[in-house]
């Protein structure tokens, strides 16, 4: 039997323009996927990415539906993705592209219509919520995938066989910094990531805590995060810069600082990287990745017009990039695309095995770690829910508990 999904994106904004739909167009492409739709809270927020000028050099004939319908100007519509949902066959795909504090109703929205579900990190806010996602989507045999791009790089993959091979010995110490440009504050980030809302921890330095789980395999346990509020153009609030830092169930300790404030005429899209130290027997062990900068320097004769574009740039040659390797269009390469496809793919994995089989093959992707789920990185939430409730109060330790009912607590 053939399986080509429709997949329902859900959220037309920077995420969905810079990764996902167009990693979607190259599955769409390739035969893999069928029609994709894209549905936002406004009509305006689709007319300006359906006039993206990509879609015409890297897409040529390739369209997506847009409900509603593009327009310059209309009402908001925050009910109208539900009905989306709803009119969606059963056991298609929902990618879910909407601010943090939103996953959780969308999400199980496509649940309990019978749709596989591709979402955003983190999962949700709480890690209840997750436990009551992980519940739904085994229920109904289908796969919820966290798009945790960073575990697609090869660096990591690779940095995790080698830790698992016992290489690096046992993690001990580590710094990661994940600091995106000044731009993202004049975007719609000052309308959702506020103080009540998110912070820079939550919406990016989850990333690092998740890899070096996804590397070492340790848990962790305790968490503290100071964030420093800071104005958005529009006089909203949000902890713009945050220093974290996560206690790991071997006693390491990983410091993490995030923040909307590297330079817009810095080289790089961003600036990030992680370094971990570790022990061996009697020796030292050391991991660095500079993610940033992937040893590219150009300078061009002037800027380009996307945000945050500079004459002198240090492009990342691994995230995301379109290259012309003959066409038709442009295609799409690096860790964000492989990362999009690992998920749809996955879907199709369980969708092809016979019903009384889907269990069996959701348990192994579990099982395998390499996408995360709702079971195998609940942990995630626990961070996610302790930083939050650390950076309320004043930066105050959280405790993470696990055992049969995890959860957090101050210290």
């Amino acid at each position: 039997m053939s399986y080509q999904p429709e997949v329902t994106i859900v959220g037309g904004g920077m995420i969905t323009h810079d990764q996902i739909l167009p990693s979607l167009f190259q599955m769409q492409r390739n035969g893999v996927i069928g029609e994709i739709t894209v549905t936002a809270l406004r009509p305006q927020i689709l007319w300006e990415l359906r006039r993206a000028e990509i879609w015409a050099r890297a897409f040529p004939g390739q369209h997506f539906r847009a409900v509603p319908e593009a327009a310059e100007t209309g009402e908001a519509d925050p009910e109208l993705y539900k009905r989306v949902i709803a009119g969606m066959k059963p056991r298609q795909i929902v990618a879910v592209a909407v601010p943090d504090q939103l996953h959780y109703e969308v999400v199980m929205c496509a649940l309990r219509h019978d749709q596989h579900v591709l979402v955003v990190k983190p999962l949700v806010l709480e890690h209840s919520q997750a436990v009551e996602i992980e519940r739904e989507a085994k229920a109904r045999g289908l796969v919820v995938g966290i798009e945790y791009h960073k575990r697609f790089d090869d660096r990591s993959l690779m940095a995790r066989r080698r830790y698992q091979a016992g290489l690096f010995g046992e993690f001990m110490l580590g710094t990661a910094c994940l600091l995106e440009k000044w731009y993202y504050r004049h975007s719609n980030f000052q309308n959702w990531c506020t103080t009540e809302n998110s912070d820079a921890f939550t919406y990016v330095g989850c990333h690092y805590v998740d890899l070096v789980h996804f590397i070492t395999g340790l848990l962790p346990v305790r968490v503290s995060v100071y964030g420093i509020i800071d104005q958005y153009p529009n006089g909203n609030e949000g902890f713009l810069w945050t220093d974290a830092r996560v206690i790991w169930s071997n006693g390491a300790c990983l410091n993490v600082q995030n923040a909307l404030g590297f330079p817009d005429e810095a080289p790089g899209t961003n600036t990030q990287s992680l370094t971990m130290y570790c022990r061996g027997n009697n020796v030292g062990a050391w991991l660095e990745h500079s993610d940033q900068y992937r040893g590219l320097r150009y300078c061009y004769t002037r800027k380009g017009h996307e945000p945050g574009a500079t004459i002198f740039a240090e492009p990342s040659p691994d995230y995301f990039q379109y290259v012309d390797v003959g066409g038709p269009g442009l295609q799409p390469v690096g860790y964000g695309y492989r990362s999009i496809e690992f998920i749809v793919k996955k879907a199709i994995e369980v969708e092809m095995a016979e019903p009384a089989r889907r269990q069996e093959v959701l348990e192994a992707i579990d099982k395998a770690g390499v996408m995360a789920t709702p079971a195998n990185s609940a942990y995630n939430e626990l961070v996610v829910e302790a930083g939050r409730m650390s950076v309320l109060n004043g930066g105050r330790e959280a405790v993470i508990e696990y055992g049969e009912r995890p959860g957090v607590r101050l210290r």
